[in-house]
């Protein structure tokens, strides 16, 4: 087990070091220029000299991303129990929800700057991406429970409310965290976009922002170095919401205890 462990964090990076390397080797040989390719090692210095710029972006992108997911985790979590124990509330609602998933982030993104402040444009752009999923899966889990424990429970005359208290939060618990997990990413999407379009016309100052400037200044380096700020922020939201879903599930859910075996 520990083995099978091992080889599934040495392979991927093991690929991750062998890429880089062949990205220095062939950036190097084919003496392409920074402004069109930079190297590795380059990005790595930028990323050194220009810290404290792509910092303090870095600490404006973080607070827009939790702040949104925070918002939706609470927003969708209650929205989702509402229409569980209301279904004309569900009924009546949940197409407005669909309309606003499925219409482009890009799209409302300049709309909401005509209306609202460039920094609250950009944080309800990204509660608005990462609001669905959590509200889509969470409403999902409540509807998704053992027909036989609904029966057991209606047979003891349970109330609606101890159904749901006993029942159906700890049969939806995998898919909200399922819904947070997939959440956790489209913040941080939406913030990107909605900081993009938000620097277009003068304002913001997270690393979207910085890739902009960088951009029209032809400074490729700090481009690229923003891109892996933001990626790193994007692999520790991933992980640090599939490690509270592991922490949360392991002791009873087979999606958690699987990865024991």
């Amino acid at each position: 087990m520990s083995r099978d462990r091992a080889v599934r964090t040495i392979l991927p990076t093991l690929a991750f070091v062998v890429a880089l390397f062949l990205w220095e080797a062939i950036v190097r040989i084919n003496d392409i220029p920074p402004v069109i390719l930079p190297a590795p090692s380059l990005i790595a210095k930028t990323l050194v000299k220009d810290w404290g710029t792509l910092f303090r972006s870095l600490e404006v992108t973080l607070s827009i991303t939790f702040e949104a997911l925070i918002a939706a985790t609470v927003g969708g979590a209650l929205l989702a129990l509402l229409f569980a124990q209301w279904r004309p509330l569900e009924y009546t609602f949940f197409p407005f929800t669909v309309i606003l998933q499925v219409t482009p982030v890009v799209a409302i993104a300049p709309l909401l700057l005509v209306y609202l402040s460039p920094g609250t444009a950009v944080l309800v752009v990204a509660f608005l991406v990462a609001f669905f999923p959590i509200l889509a899966n969470t409403s999902l889990g409540l509807s998704s429970v053992d027909h036989n424990l609904l029966d057991l429970f209606q047979m003891y005359r349970a109330s609606s409310w101890r159904q749901l208290l006993w029942l159906r939060i700890p049969a939806a618990l995998p898919y909200f965290l399922g819904g947070l997990r997939i959440g956790g990413g489209l913040a941080l999407i939406g913030a990107i976009v909605a900081e993009i379009a938000a620097g277009s016309a003068g304002q913001g100052a997270g690393l979207a922002f910085r890739i902009v400037e960088s951009g029209y200044r032809l400074n490729i380096p700090r481009m690229f170095a923003a891109l892996v700020l933001i990626s790193i922020t994007g692999v520790a939201i991933f992980l640090l919401t599939t490690s509270l879903s592991y922490f949360m599930l392991r002791r009873w859910h087979d999606s958690a205890r699987s990865r024991d075996l």
